[in-house]
């Protein structure tokens, strides 16, 4: 498509190329090659020249150099427990499988409300719908293009409107590392002429139990690149408390096994680690279907799904020509547990590892965190599978650091 319609060249020369569904549907259909969320879906040719293509028209739509896309900010705040009606039969908080039960566990147990600070939401839009006309700028490489959109199509994921605000709301029952401005910004703008209050605009990430809000807003309505955050905090239905009493206990119970003879993980963000084993509770999934539809790039597939195997919460296979990853029963019954069980599942299967165990303990020991250093001295005594050079150490170290805190974290609940 690129050499047919000599796309680089266009861009070079004017900043921009438009292009319609039809000239993309000889190719292959235009609703999956235009549908780039996050970063790591974008194809090798985008990613290798800056680009990112965003919608002008229900069927055409413009590519450039765009600076299109927004990076999530970690909440390292405790998280607030709320609660959740007892008498409803319909409805599992502790069995959420979309983004649409993740809204509606969202709205039921006011954290919608507690974060917009609204007292009286009620669910008003969602679903696909026309955007309106607009105009608006973006960066593009050095320069700014002026984009006009005339009712392309926009999706709402939930809509809730109260007396002070109407909320469009962009849920993920996965965790990205960043999103697509336009999934805010085109609902923000077709709205915030057609009623007299505020629109806020929020991105909600539900994972393992956790409702991570984040609420932004546009220093200029016209300023596509203007988004800034106003807010952002973690929420938990009826989470049971964990203390470091839990966490000793599970440290004088484990018995340490012998280190597997696999990867040593390169992972650091353990909730993407049990989000995974989430996905993989639907159904099995192949290593592309990982990477295409949960925001991973093909080294993080092989990062996340090879710390999975390490902690024998996953298995690969092969099945028909394709790797297949899907549950252990040990991950399937960890996951499937309720939110303090599944919690001390997931720090027995770490701390089974003597590098992980003996790091944790000499934390409680000291009360702070060994160094690197020190714990890459660790694991130099342990003689770790296939981890020879320093750098290697290095990295490798970063992950046990990074999963001990995420053990001490789970104190933190208001």
């Amino acid at each position: 498509m690129f050499d047919k319609y000599k796309i680089l060249d266009a861009i070079d020369t004017h900043g921009y190329f438009q292009i319609d569904a039809a000239q993309i549907n000889e190719f292959r259909e235009a609703r999956l090659m235009t549908k780039f969320d996050h970063k790591a879906n974008l194809p090798e040719l985008f990613s290798k020249h800056n680009l990112a293509i965003l919608p002008i028209t229900r069927g055409s739509y413009i590519i450039s150099r765009f600076d299109a896309y927004k990076e999530i900010e970690p909440i390292n705040s405790q998280v607030t427990k709320v609660a959740f009606p007892e008498y409803l039969e319909s409805i599992n908080y502790e069995s959420i499988t979309s983004e649409s039960i993740a809204l509606n566990c969202a709205y039921i147990s006011n954290i919608l409300s507690n974060f917009l600070e609204d007292d009286d939401l009620l669910p008003t839009v969602n679903g696909r719908m026309k955007s309106g006309c607009f105009s608006y700028f973006i960066k593009a490489k050095d320069t700014s293009v002026k984009v006009d959109v005339t009712n392309a199509q926009i999706e709402i994921d939930g809509g809730y409107e109260g007396r002070k605000k109407l909320a469009l709301i962009e849920a993920k029952n996965f965790i990205p590392d960043d999103f697509i401005i336009r999934q805010l910004y085109y609902p923000y703008r077709s709205w915030i002429d057609k009623v007299s209050k505020k629109v806020a605009t929020v991105f909600m990430i539900y994972s393992n139990g956790k409702f991570s809000l984040y609420e932004y807003d546009f220093a200029n309505i016209n300023d596509y690149n203007s988004l800034f955050l106003i807010k952002k905090e973690n929420y938990g239905i009826d989470i049971e408390k964990i203390t470091l009493d839990d966490i000793n206990n599970i440290l004088l119970q484990v018995k340490v096994i012998q280190e597997p003879e696999l990867p040593f993980p390169q992972a650091d963000n353990f909730e993407r680690v049990i989000n995974l084993c989430e996905l993989l509770l639907k159904s099995e999934l192949t290593k592309d279907e990982i990477t295409y539809k949960y925001a991973f790039d093909p080294r993080q597939t092989n990062y996340y799904t090879d710390a999975g195997r390490y902690l024998s919460l996953i298995e690969k296979y092969k099945k028909d020509g394709q790797i297949i990853f899907s549950l252990t029963l040990k991950g399937m019954e960890i996951v499937k547990s309720k939110y303090k069980a599944r919690q001390l599942g997931f720090v027995k299967s770490i701390i089974e590892h003597e590098v992980f165990n003996e790091t944790l303990k000499t934390y409680l020991k000291c009360q702070k965190m060994p160094s690197k250093d020190e714990i890459v001295d660790t694991m130099k005594r342990l003689k770790l599978y296939r981890v020879n050079s320093r750098s290697t150490y290095e990295r490798r170290a970063s992950t046990v650091y990074s999963w001990v805190n995420w053990i001490l974290n789970l104190c933190k609940i208001n």
